[in-house]
């Protein structure tokens, strides 16, 4: 499969094509970071494609295809750089059985790749939310009076965080600490006097900041903080598109990695990691198989490159206008 389409500034590049191809045509050692989803394996369908990942025969074929992908890149990491990895729990397909434990399958192909698992942060989701768009019976109120041996807990989203082998050579430096926070909770008004502080012992800002970021509980992401992406849906062939929160993206990139860095998201979608990557002032490098995706994703990442942007907000309130 030859590339359909790119477009390669300055600043970002994109590939409409497959991941599988495109991945071994870059240079190894390249990327400071990386942020993505992968398909979740039996649990969404995302094209029609036979190349797409979430169109796997079975869970063992989606780890082999996925394998892969992990493969290249570890390839592409500086050493002792980042992957960042979301996704969750996977229920087992067909009758309730239980779940699938998907993360664990992810940490240990990344390490099996030349990677060290680094632990993960939990992404709360409201239950009621949940139950109301997933329908999921153990979730319901009622089976708590009826037989809660058949209820539990809505599932979280989890960022897993990777560090390829090696020593990183580019200290990720932060001289004046943390002055952006990118969550719902206020920062307490009487910390902004801190923000630019050099002298970290007195920067109560910078350490607000990191207190929640270092925590592995994000418990106020704003959810519905994502890009636009319902004109990129077919829903002929597909049942599910739902892009990463950019309060997720952002505190990644803030944390793990330098202005000037290249970002990858082997995964593009609607191109949230790119497009946060492209207004925090970092080079972006996604690929995308869907071209309804693609050609979205080419849309959002304009409007950042043009400042008319949703990330690297300083204490910002939720947006009710992101670009079209």
């Amino acid at each position: 499969m030859a590339v359909i389409e790119q477009v390669i500034t300055d600043r970002y590049a994109m590939y409409n094509g497959d991941s599988c191809e495109v991945l071994p045509t870059l240079p190894a050692a390249s990327v400071g970071l990386s942020v993505y989803s992968p398909p979740f394996a039996d649990l969404y369908q995302y094209s029609s494609s036979e190349r797409d990942l979430s169109n796997c025969y079975d869970y063992e074929q989606f780890l082999a295809h996925y394998r892969f992908i992990v493969a290249e890149v570890a390839r592409l990491t500086e050493p002792g750089r980042i992957s960042c990895v979301h996704c969750c729990d996977i229920p087992v397909p067909g009758q309730r059985k239980g779940y699938r434990d998907f993360p664990g399958d992810i940490v240990r192909l990344h390490q099996q790749a030349g990677f060290w698992y680094e632990g993960r942060v939990c992404v709360w989701k409201e239950p009621f939310r949940v139950a109301m768009r997933t329908r999921l019976q153990h979730l319901t109120h009622k089976n708590i009076c009826k037989d809660s041996a058949v209820s539990f807990p809505a599932g979280a989203d989890y960022v897993l965080l990777f560090k390829r082998h090696g020593e990183n050579q580019k200290l990720i430096a932060h001289p004046t600490g943390l002055s952006a926070y990118a969550g719902e909770e206020k920062v307490p008004a009487d910390l902004l006097r801190h923000r630019g502080e050099k002298r970290q012992e007195k920067n109560r800002l910078s350490q607000w900041i990191w207190r929640q970021y270092a925590s592995a509980f994000w418990h106020d992401v704003r959810i519905d903080r994502v890009l636009p992406y319902k004109k990129a849906r077919e829903s002929d062939e597909e049942r599910h598109v739902c892009p990463l929160q950019l309060d997720v993206i952002e505190r990644c990139l803030t944390l793990w990695s330098n202005p000037g860095d290249v970002v990858l998201t082997p995964f593009m979608g609607v191109g949230s990691e790119i497009y946060c990557a492209v207004a925090m002032g970092r080079k972006a490098l996604g690929i995308e198989l869907k071209p309804s995706y693609f050609r979205q994703a080419l849309k959002n990442v304009e409007a950042a490159a043009a400042g008319g942007t949703q990330g690297s907000l300083l204490f910002s309130e939720p947006s009710d206008t992101v670009p079209a």
